[in-house]
């Protein structure tokens, strides 16, 4: 397990290699933000992107998801994973918000969970993400690279990842740090082909030591 010094050290070189990282769902407000999450579960935020430019332009407010037959709004989200539950989920949450929230998007992580659809990560996400609460979101990239390099415990779930990242990281850093997690799992600590070779945390690496081990072992 990384030490603090060890961990202040690898923040530190995600913020040179991601001084810019931030939420990459395209959003003009909390409500939309709220909705691009919940469809980004088990799919990309690239795809979530291509379905929302239209989806935005068809759907602005709570009240008009629930003006729709659920078939029509299945159909307008049809191309993203798991669309028949999050269709329903979309649906629910709108109500909850309209008859609970006044159609405002809540600002609490606690109220945010209260929403059909919407767990730890995705209320993480809003409340830091919208509101500006501090937060860290655990999707599996942050999970992955906390894992590999040793912040965390391979045994832990999620929320044991995040209540880790917490007590490690300074609580002004949750945010940024939640992104620049993201951006290094993303484009180079990758699932299947993490950048070993080119990665300045390297020596520091529990797991990325054990690939290079098997590289030589191969070439010999």
């Amino acid at each position: 397990m990384l030490n603090l010094k060890q961990i202040r050290y690898c923040l530190d070189v995600m913020a040179e290699m991601f001084p810019d990282a931030d939420c990459e769902l395209v959003h003009d407000n909390p409500f939309e933000l709220l909705i691009a999450v919940v469809l980004s579960a088990q799919a990309t935020d690239e795809h979530v992107n291509k379905v929302t430019k239209e989806l935005f332009k068809k759907y602005k407010t709570p009240t008009d998801y629930i003006s729709v037959p659920l078939e029509e709004l299945q159909n307008d989200i049809k191309s993203i994973g798991l669309f028949r539950n999050k269709a329903k989920n979309i649906q629910k949450l709108s109500h909850r918000l309209l008859d609970e929230f006044d159609g405002e998007v809540p600002q609490t992580i606690k109220e945010l969970e209260s929403l059909a659809g919407v767990g730890r990560k995705t209320a993480n996400v809003v409340a830091s993400v919208a509101f500006g609460v501090p937060a860290i979101a655990v999707d599996t990239h942050v999970e992955r690279v906390a894992k590999r390099l040793g912040i965390c415990r391979w045994k832990d779930t999620p929320l044991e990842v995040e209540n880790t990242l917490m007590r490690k990281v300074p609580k002004d850093e949750w945010s940024v740090t939640h992104h620049r997690l993201i951006f290094f799992g993303r484009y180079h600590c990758k699932a299947r082909t993490p950048d070993c070779d080119n990665c300045e945390l390297l020596s520091l690496c529990r797991e990325g030591k054990k690939i290079m081990r098997k590289r030589d072992q191969i070439i010999k």
